[in-house]
């Protein structure tokens, strides 16, 4: 599995997943993922979101898709986000290429719930 950036005990970035790593996510007991990466980014050299996905929803994790183009992070995007985590299951993982919109996207999330 790739390297987890553990944000609190509900949530977890990590960088672009691929379908093996699900199992290891599973197993590491997370029940929700969230990707962050739109399908099209870097000519879709990475898995889509939709592969990734199937394969989620075969081990019982749920799967929700909210691509975020880098640097263009907005309003609307952190109240979708918000709404994602308040009904996913936890512990969830969110992933984008690195990690780090998914964790800007929690962090600005929780930034009024403190």
């Amino acid at each position: 599995m790739k390297p987890l950036t553990t944000i609190n005990d509900n949530f977890s970035t990590s960088p672009q997943i691929s379908a093996k790593d699900l199992t290891d996510i599973k197993a590491g007991g997370f029940k929700s993922v969230i990707c962050n990466r739109p399908d099209d980014e870097d000519g879709g050299a990475h898995p889509a979101h939709n592969l990734l996905e199937s394969e989620a929803k075969e081990l019982g994790l749920q799967f929700a898709y909210l691509p975020i183009v880098p640097g263009q992070i907005n309003e609307t995007h952190v109240e979708q986000f918000k709404t994602l985590i308040s009904e996913l299951p936890g512990p969830i993982l969110g992933y984008c290429r690195l990690g780090i919109r998914s964790k800007m996207l929690y962090e600005r999330a929780m930034m009024f719930d403190a």
